[in-house]
């Protein structure tokens, strides 16, 4: 029997308070007890989440010619241990293209240098839904996604054209599928159009004209691989901001109504607080995880996590917080004074979702559960 959302999570749905489950439709009803033993496979899994990669500018400079691999440092071991790695690519990967105009920053990273580099790191996902992928226009977006595709890295959130952008990367990792809709709400520029490339811009609230049929149909897309879990990877929010605003609250809780497992997002470049919404995590902003940006004062944006979705024996068990801190344009694991201000930063922000979070291993590790 071909595992099933419903099948290979149902024991972990199960379990949670209130027994809900996904149905076809994406949304949460109750959960069928009347599945059969057969259907209820167990699998175990750990898929890592980070923020944005950039691997552009001097990045892209100091690597050139070194080990690509090199570009995550001291976390490169623990990415290899994960059964997928999700990420939101923040530069084009290419050697073509022009500039477009009347910007101010501009990401390209040469894919001699990118593709072994995202390889070396078992990448699963690249997210492309943000507002660097069409730095250098439509020919520059169009490398990216085949550079990504022959590298074995699914992507989603822009294509040429809109309801390309809007598809799912759909992933197989540790036995389960997963299902990946990529969307953003910033640089209305690059938004795709009906014939035209570009990203699967949408300005994100639940209540924004649009918006919800939109988002709507990109769930049910999902949904029509039968996924074992689905994501919904956002570039979304202003920049700096350390705690999201209201709206993207209700968005966010919105999704996980409507069957999203993962809530995963970025482009505040710096980390916000966690919250567990009928069992699901949401990651408000995961922060940077591999950039050449300023050391904003006062933000500590060189410091986020690598964030590990824990499935096992078939349930939801936890969202791992592992602190990673950014060093001469490499991905570190964070020494202790960065590993302690990441902890307390994630607790304090995390508190107002009255989010449980337990310290191990250094880490953090937040039950995923309705309470």
């Amino acid at each position: 029997m071909r595992r099933t959302r419903r099948g290979v999570l149902a024991a972990g749905v199960t379990a949670l308070a209130g027994c809900s489950s996904v149905s076809k439709s994406g949304t949460r009803s109750s959960a069928d007890t009347s599945e059969t033993t057969d259907s209820m496979t167990r699998t175990d899994a750990r898929i890592g989440f980070v923020g944005d990669v950039m691997l552009g500018r001097s990045v892209n400079d100091h690597w050139a010619g070194n080990d690509p691999g090199g570009v995550w440092g001291s976390t490169l071991e623990r990415l290899r241990t994960l059964d997928g790695f999700v990420l939101n690519l923040e530069c084009c990967i290419s050697e073509r293209g022009r500039k477009w105009p009347e910007k101010t920053y501009y990401f390209r990273a040469a894919p001699d240098f990118a593709v072994p580099a995202l390889r070396a790191a078992n990448a699963s996902v690249a997210t492309l839904a943000n507002n660097h992928i069409l730095d250098f226009r439509e020919t520059a977006l169009e490398d990216t996604r085949d550079h990504l595709t022959d590298a074995g890295v699914d992507h989603a959130g822009a294509g040429p054209d809109r309801d390309t952008a809007f598809d799912p990367a759909v992933t197989e990792i540790g036995g389960l599928t997963m299902a990946t809709i990529g969307l953003t709400d910033q640089y209305r520029p690059y938004a795709a159009t009906g014939r035209g490339a570009g990203t699967a811009y949408v300005p994100l609230g639940r209540s924004v004209p649009g918006t919800r049929q939109l988002v709507e149909t990109a769930i049910e897309r999902a949904f029509e691989f039968d996924p074992d879990l689905v994501v919904a990877s956002l570039h979304w929010g202003p920049n700096w901001e350390t705690e999201p605003r209201e709206r993207q609250k209700v968005f966010a809780r919105w999704l996980v109504e409507r069957g999203v497992d993962v809530v995963h997002g970025h482009s505040a470049h710096v980390l916000q607080g966690i919250e567990v919404y009928q069992g699901r995590p949401i990651i408000y902003d995961a922060g940077d995880f591999v950039d050449d940006y300023i050391h904003k004062e006062g933000y500590h944006n060189k410091r986020s996590a690598l964030f590990e979705l824990v499935l096992a024996d078939g349930s939801f068990e936890e969202l791992r917080a592992v602190p990673i801190e950014i060093e001469d344009q490499t991905a570190t694991m964070a020494d202790e004074a960065a590993a302690t201000w990441v902890r307390e930063t994630v607790r304090e922000r995390s508190e107002p979702f009255g989010t449980t979070v337990e310290r191990t291993d250094g880490g953090l590790s937040i039950p995923l559960d309705e309470g």
